[in-house]
């Protein structure tokens, strides 16, 4: 069933993400199409609305994309772009697993509602019993790993297990949207990930020294090389090489076009065989990056203790916002009170008086002072200096 001209097309970051599910440039798309490439970037950037006949064209080549990524995974041949990990797990190979453990879409943690189809929402009859089943059992295959992960992605103990908490405490508010997404362990590991990567977390006093490096030399290294990429290299390597995603899952995780998260993890390769020749071998990484993350004892508190504290910080923020809402209408109806419900005309400006002789200090005397001053003074010289009373 193909899609019309008349029905609503794709968002702009759906269609880029569907092209590059099937692994197609936008110069191959425009050749499909019959437009130029310049035109597709326009679609996928969400600048210009496909119209005409060749929005029918592009509508019905996202359909037929979508269509063919609904069939059984089966099906689907292996494309070139596969990591070695999801390869190795492909294969059946168990001694080296991926960091992920619930990166498995639909897997043993799915609920009813994330078992739900594509677009489908979760039943109006489920009962939040169900909701809490599901997201324990989210938390308990993927919160294990996603605290080795993160990690290795900040060389923090500490800022792990609270990174990976407050994932799950903002997944638990927004559980219906994430118990339908596509790929719940993804929604909350790129949480994970960007509270792990803020920038702020350097001003904390607790980050200003750094925490204990692993027992073995060979950890310390590899934790020194992952350290010293950049974040943007450091994330891609570890989705791609410790993780095991695709290359168009890394980029959109990422937030990136599929060439140039190919570009960062070449180059994070290379500035990590550079320090450490023998991981050289993308299988080698692999293999170091599981067994750093296996050498360390962390973690995850328990999923009853993450939902309580998310409820309690939802408390916490929402009595916060009615009592500054409270304190703002108080301080506005009491500004209303006071003020005055009259106009006020202003004080008028002074006016200048005439007449009145100016206030002099003292200055030189004249010649008129001078001469009484003299005379005063010849008069007191013929009298005593001081009165004395005399006895009679």
């Amino acid at each position: 069933m193909t899609q019309s001209a008349a029905s609503p097309l794709p968002p702009p970051t759906e269609r880029r993400r569907l092209r590059e599910s099937k692994s197609l440039t936008q110069a191959q798309v425009a050749a499909k199409v019959g437009v130029t490439r310049e035109t597709v970037r326009s679609w996928e950037s969400g600048r210009t609305t496909p119209r005409g006949r060749q929005g029918e064209a592009y509508a019905d080549f996202l359909a037929s994309v979508e269509a063919d990524g609904q069939a059984p995974a089966a099906q689907a041949p292996a494309t070139a772009t596969a990591s070695p990990a999801r390869a190795r797990r492909t294969a059946g190979h168990q001694e080296s697993a991926p960091l992920d453990p619930g990166q498995e879409r639909g897997g043993a943690w799915a609920g009813p509602a994330a078992k739900a189809g594509p677009g489908e929402g979760p039943s109006p009859a489920e009962s939040p019993d169900d909701a809490i089943e599901a997201f324990d059992r989210l938390y308990t295959h993927t919160a294990p790993g996603l605290v080795r992960q993160t990690y290795l992605l900040t060389g923090r103990r500490i800022l792990a297990g609270e990174s990976v908490e407050r994932a799950f405490q903002l997944a638990w508010q927004r559980w219906p949207e994430v118990a339908v997404d596509r790929d719940p362990a993804g929604w909350v590991r790129a949480a994970a990930y960007e509270y792990a990567m803020s920038p702020w977390h350097r001003l904390r006093p607790s980050h200003r020294h750094p925490e204990a490096p692993p027992a073995a030399a060979d950890d310390r290294a590899l934790l020194d090389a992952l350290l010293s990429l950049p974040p943007s290299y450091r994330r891609t390597l570890l989705l791609y090489d410790g993780v095991g995603l695709d290359l168009p899952e890394t980029a959109a995780e990422t937030e990136a076009t599929t060439p140039a998260a190919a570009q960062r993890l070449l180059h994070a390769r290379e500035a990590v065989a550079e320090q450490l020749p023998a991981l050289a071998v993308p299988d080698q990484l692999h293999r170091r990056l599981t067994e750093l993350a296996g050498a360390e004892k962390l973690q995850a508190p328990k999923s009853t203790l993450v939902r309580t504290e998310g409820e309690r910080r939802t408390r916490f923020w929402t009595r916060s916002a009615i009592a500054f809402t409270v304190l703002i209408v108080g301080a506005t109806a009491l500004t209303m009170r006071t003020a005055p419900s009259r106009y006020e005309p202003a004080p008028a400006p002074g006016a200048v008086i005439s007449g009145v002789p100016l206030r002099t200090g003292s200055g030189p005397l004249t010649k008129a002072d001078k001469k009484l001053r003299d005379k005063l003074r010849k008069a007191v010289q013929s009298g005593p200096h001081r009165l004395a009373p005399e006895a009679d």
